[in-house]
């Protein structure tokens, strides 16, 4: 596309969710009670891993480091969105819409790469529970832990590197509430061929092969959960790995909707009500489920709440 002329772009206008006021305040209010329930959720699973010792074996470092992932993967768009609901005008620097990019997309794919290694984690705790000690001890699990991490964080490296490269010079509205891949590429005035098959294909294999050692791990634990001969002992096991599956179903059934297509199949409104699942809905529903289903954590919790309670009264009796 020609740019003689042309005016470079040095901010972007977010648009949002269109619709009356009472709508948006509603949706406004509806955010951010999700948004606060989802960084209290995520900050005392946190903290009872670190406050009790009973809860530092790896299954639980892996899930104190998903809540630490979700706190910034929430953070990193919802504040824009709740702006989008009061606010006619919400603005962010072209650099500033970049670094958003990479940090979303970069904690997405530290994300699916942790949900494969709490798979790859329950798959050794119950097929191979005899080695898991050896297998899936503390110091590898930091390893995977800080593996996760780093793999997920060079992912977007090369895409958002090419995306800095693009030309913009208008119009500078994004049909979104933060900085997606295909609102931004449908603003710039330079040729995106390379960068959108980039960033398809690195989204793809990020996605669709963590997904897949995901399925594979869960598989295992199934065919290993049937042949079990106690009851209790199925029903115990299947209970820990069906909350483990149900985020794993939510979370990927809808980044494989959002990302894994074609760039021209991509619809704006869908893409925004998709977003909210995986950008919202998804980091509040981890602590949920992890904490209801889990009574080691649920144990913790209540004792928590036991040692407040008498710490209270002592301090009512002195006082």
């Amino acid at each position: 596309m020609d740019v003689t002329n042309k005016t470079a772009v040095t901010e972007f206008i977010f648009l949002g969710f269109s619709g009356s006021s009472s709508l948006k305040l509603a949706l406004f209010l509806m955010f951010l009670t999700v948004y606060l329930l989802s960084l209290l959720g995520n900050t005392l699973i946190i903290f009872l891993i670190l406050m009790y010792s009973t809860l530092q074996t790896p299954m639980y470092i892996f899930l104190g480091n998903l809540s630490f992932l979700e706190i910034w993967y929430t953070t990193a768009t919802v504040p824009k969105l709740l702006a989008t609901c009061v606010t006619k005008s919400v603005t962010i620097p072209v650099a500033g819409c970049i670094a958003q990019y990479y940090f979303f997309f970069s904690l997405g794919a530290t994300e699916c790469i942790l949900l494969a290694v709490m798979a790859y984690d329950r798959h050794l705790a119950v097929c191979r529970p005899l080695h898991y000690s050896l297998l899936m001890g503390v110091p590898n699990c930091l390893r995977f832990s800080a593996g996760s991490w780093i793999g997920g964080f060079i992912a977007p490296l090369l895409p958002t590197i090419l995306i800095s490269q693009l030309d913009f010079c208008g119009p500078q509205k994004i049909n979104h509430f933060f900085c997606d891949s295909d609102p931004i590429f449908k603003l710039s005035c330079s040729d995106t061929f390379l960068v959108e098959a980039l960033g398809y294909t690195c989204s793809s294999v990020v996605i669709l092969s963590s997904f897949l050692l995901t399925m594979s791990s869960y598989g295992n634990i199934v065919v290993t959960i049937i042949k079990l001969s106690s009851r209790e002992a199925r029903k115990k096991t299947f209970s820990t790995c069906a909350s483990h599956l149900t985020v794993v179903t939510i979370y990927y059934g809808t980044i494989i909707f959002a990302y894994v297509r074609p760039p021209a199949k991509y619809n704006f409104t869908i893409g925004k009500v998709i977003s909210v699942f995986y950008c919202v809905i998804t980091p509040l529903v981890n602590p949920l489920i992890y904490t209801l289903r889990n009574k080691d954590v649920m144990k913790a919790f209540q004792k928590f709440l036991s040692q407040k309670r008498c710490l209270l009264k002592r301090n009512i009796h002195e006082f």
